[in-house]
């Protein structure tokens, strides 16, 4: 048995031809389609990047006790599971928060890895040339955001700028090398068996730079439209430059579509559709001035950033060509893969084998969580999406972990002061963590109230709605899947609920299909 994972960092949904409108042309992914199984109900658990990653590898809900952090030494991790029982596990990657503090746990626990360096701010290209102050051309509307953060962008601005030196042709972009390198360890590797390989790019992650070519399909080159860099912030910019922001990431998708076909192409070649799964997935979405913001996580997780695409061809199913409506989310990979190659499923892994829904379309869940730290957190059962507001923001949010180490540094000392041993959970094995107080609620969007949106009638999430009957389901189960998370306490009060030791609610039963 043999497994190919593509996954992209910000792949939209809705501009997918066979998910949403098809403006944006993408023939492989049309071509996928046609091979695989896709799923209409994708949806994230954890935000954003790292966090998504974590639980690729463990199964389990990150953001309900940590935020941003490496692997913990308690964590299951589904490509080391791979490699302990002689199933090799490969990753080729251009996501450079692998190789930061927060994330340089993760690569390790893959048999072999390689990593391509430039995206982003990634601090590879040293250039200590003098920069002008106001030097940031690849950013859009940095005055949108406060002077710390200004200038933190500009510094991630310059050391972008650098590392475009370096990337001139199409075959020297880091998304390129990446598939490069994935596509040499499947055809080094094509007469083995047992061997699991994850080809990850960090595209379309912003800033959206992409080759020439691409650009030129969107683009005047007498009018060009400069700045590819989107700012974490609401969308203040004209409609126009709006616009024109949307099309620096089609053409950046449309790089990506490309790269996939190459991957189709070996699985043609060597004929691996009797043998081989496939899956296409990514970690979230991106809003693109929709809902009068850019980006995530400091606005509230619409489904443009929340519900996600999701592929998947399994050869014992041979299953292709067919849309499935049952509800998943990332949580699910990590026990679909270890079911594939024979390999027990940790009870610590909440997420579910995804073989009965790409087979019969046979639910796994009735309900789904998902969020970032520290923030409001959704519910959805595929219909209906429920965002809960904290109701006690005057307690700081609570980090629990092993490994006190944000995405680019260690914890503060001042952070660290506070810090007060807890007694674990059900998924630390009998250790016992720090509990570090880090941050005051986080209040994206502004979210005061509870928010339902039914997602039949009104998709683009524009007309919130009230219900009492619809609430109180929500909310019932939520309070089910933060017990069968093993959240910690203090959520419940943060969030209004009633916490019962001990109690179960009727929605983890309807949960655990």
């Amino acid at each position: 048995m043999r497994a190919i994972m593509v996954m992209y960092d910000s792949l939209r949904r809705d501009i997918i031809p066979c998910f949403g409108e098809k403006k944006v042309p993408m023939p492989n992914f049309e071509r996928l389609a046609r091979h695989t199984v896709m799923f209409d109900n994708s949806y994230v658990c954890s935000l954003p990047c790292m966090p998504a990653r974590r639980e690729l590898h463990t199964g389990r809900a990150n953001f309900l006790h940590r935020s941003w952090g490496p692997m913990e030494p308690f964590d299951d991790s589904m490509p080391e599971m791979l490699k302990k029982a002689g199933i090799h596990s490969h990753l080729s990657t251009d996501h450079y928060h692998y190789m930061e503090d927060g994330g340089a746990t993760y690569h390790p626990r893959f048999s072999t890895w390689e990593c391509y360096r430039g995206q982003e701010s990634d601090a590879w290209v040293g250039d200590c040339s003098k920069k002008e102050p106001e030097f940031a051309p690849v950013l859009l509307s940095p005055e949108s955001q406060p002077e710390r953060l200004q200038n933190i962008r500009k510094i991630s601005g310059w050391q972008n700028m650098a590392n475009r030196t370096r990337m001139r042709k199409e075959e020297e972009y880091p998304q390129t090398l990446t598939f490069d390198g994935g596509i040499r360890f499947i055809e080094d590797n094509i007469d083995c068996d047992n061997w699991y390989v994850q080809i990850e790019t960090f595209d379309p992650h912003e800033p959206f730079d992409s080759p020439e070519p691409y650009q030129a399909a969107w683009f005047d080159p007498d009018r060009p439209f400069v700045p590819d860099w989107p700012p974490y912030a609401e969308a203040h910019e004209d409609p126009e430059t709006i616009k024109q922001m949307q099309k620096k990431y089609y053409a950046l998708a449309q790089f990506c579509d490309r790269s996939l076909g190459r991957i189709l192409d070996r699985m043609d070649r060597y004929d691996m559709w009797k043998d081989t799964m496939l899956i296409v997935n990514t970690d979230h979405g991106f809003l693109l001035g929709e809902h009068g913001w850019w980006a995530k996580n400091n606005t509230l997780e619409y489904n443009e950033v929340a519900h996600t695409p999701l592929f998947i061809w399994d050869p014992r199913y041979k299953t292709a060509g067919e849309h499935r409506t049952s509800l998943v989310q990332t949580i699910d990979l990590a026990p679909t893969i270890l079911e594939f190659f024979g390999l027990p499923v940790p009870e610590r892994m909440k997420g579910k084998a995804l073989g009965p829904v790409i087979e019969l379309d046979a639910a796994v869940r009735q309900y789904g969580i998902y969020g970032v730290h520290g923030g409001p957190v959704c519910v959805t059962d595929g219909k209906t999406v429920y965002m809960r507001a904290v109701r006690n923001p005057e307690e700081k949010a609570l980090e629990y972990t092993l490994m006190p180490t944000h995405m680019v540094g260690m914890f503060s000392h001042d952070e660290l002061r506070e810090m007060r041993l807890h007694e674990g959970f059900s998924f630390t094995r009998g250790c016992r963590v720090m509990e570090i107080p880090v941050m005051p609620t986080r209040n994206p969007g502004k979210l005061e109230h509870d928010i339902l949106f039914d997602l039949q009638s009104d998709p683009g999430q524009q007309k919130p709605f009230r219900d009492a009957e619809t609430e109180g389901r929500m909310e019932r189960a939520l309070i089910g899947l933060l017990k069968d998370n093993d959240a910690p306490k203090y959520l419940y009060k943060r969030f209004g609920l009633d916490y019962i030791p001990g109690k179960r609610e009727e929605a983890v039963h309807e949960t655990d299909l």
